[in-house]
């Protein structure tokens, strides 16, 4: 008897431990399961959207859909892409720059509304403090266009019709304080006229409003009307650009024209907002890069006239402050207001 109640006690105090030990257990999962589910999943966990400053169907809208689709397949993670136009696209910088800097909103931007609006009137952004820059893309010259019943056969044709009725003569482009209108300007005060800038909520709805015939000529991307060009629905008379586009090998430069150093090239980056973690840019960059470097991706960014250009992020840190003097300098000195 004594046996078999020392053995009961031993019974009883081993199921004593155990339920213990079970709610010791159960107790240290209830404190680490808040902590496990508050771990965030590795970037991206969800879909990245890309805001375009223009309007559908423009040369930035041709660029990034090839490019965002071919890195959503190197991230595993789906782009949505949102056009916030206007304001020369600095209404979709400003959104860029006060959106949360976790990764998850990007835009692809230019030259104009990053380095020479802001030479122009007070932005809501400082572009060399409020973004992250990520990726170059491409770059190249814009092209100055007519419609095909135009009797301009060459630049100084046209320049020559706009002098003598200069009152009702104006160039279009995709909105103010673009490389087109700079473009424009510069040739104005080249050639001494007063016609006037008709800007645009984006290139393509420039290359409408030149096809109806409400606008004699355009600087606009090649990308907005490579479409028309090749289809002959528009002529070119001369590019924007130092060197020739291979879009448009046989269109004679500014330069070539009789317009010594007339260079008006506009780049196209990709940018969130300041302070992207090194996680995100550890993902983003080389994303972007590789995908740059896709066959398919350059023959489409040569398709639409312009060529890739390859930087870091402090490359293109410093391009941006380069380029924000350069246009500074043209804008003072060809007298160019805001609109």
């Amino acid at each position: 008897m004594a046996m078999l109640a020392l053995a009961m006690e031993i019974i009883m105090k081993l199921k004593k431990i155990i339920q213990r030990t079970a709610l010791a257990i159960v107790l240290m999962s209830g404190a680490t399961a808040p902590a496990l589910a508050q771990s965030p999943a590795p970037y991206p966990n969800k879909p990245i959207r890309m805001i375009v400053g223009y309007a559908p169907g423009g040369a930035a809208d041709k660029l990034i859909r090839p490019i965002t689709d071919r890195v959503s397949k190197i991230i595993g993670q789906q782009f949505i892409v949102e056009y916030k136009p206007g304001a020369g696209a600095s209404i979709a910088l400003d959104i860029t720059a006060k959106a949360p800097a976790d990764g998850y909103t990007l835009h692809i931007t230019d030259s104009g509304p990053m380095v020479i609006l802001p030479n122009m009137r007070k932005m809501n952004y400082d572009a060399t403090k409020d973004f992250t820059n990520i990726a170059m893309i491409a770059g190249g010259g814009t092209v100055i266009l007519v419609r095909p019943d135009s009797p301009a056969k060459d630049i100084k044709q046209l320049i020559a019709m706009a002098k003598k009725d200069p009152s009702n003569w104006g160039y279009g482009t995709s909105g103010i304080g673009g490389v087109g209108h700079l473009a424009g300007e510069q040739l104005k005060v080249m050639e001494n006229m007063t016609i006037s800038h008709v800007p645009y909520k984006g290139g393509n709805p420039a290359v409408v409003e030149l096809l109806g015939g409400h606008v004699p000529f355009l600087f606009s991307s090649l990308g907005s009307a490579a479409t028309q060009i090749s289809a002959g629905s528009l002529k070119p008379l001369a590019v924007t650009s130092m060197n020739r586009s291979v879009l448009l090998p046989d269109v004679p430069t500014m330069n070539e024209s009789g317009y010594p150093g007339f260079d008006a090239a506009i780049w196209y980056s990709i940018v969130g907002p300041k302070g992207l973690s090194p996680e995100v840019m550890a993902k983003l960059v080389p994303a972007f890069n590789e995908a740059m470097k896709d066959p398919t991706i350059v023959k489409s960014v040569n398709a639409d006239g312009y060529d890739v250009i390859e930087m870091t992020p402090a490359q293109m840190d410093e391009l941006v402050k380069k380029d924000m003097k350069r246009w500074g300098e043209i804008i003072q000195k060809a007298g160019v207001k805001d609109e």
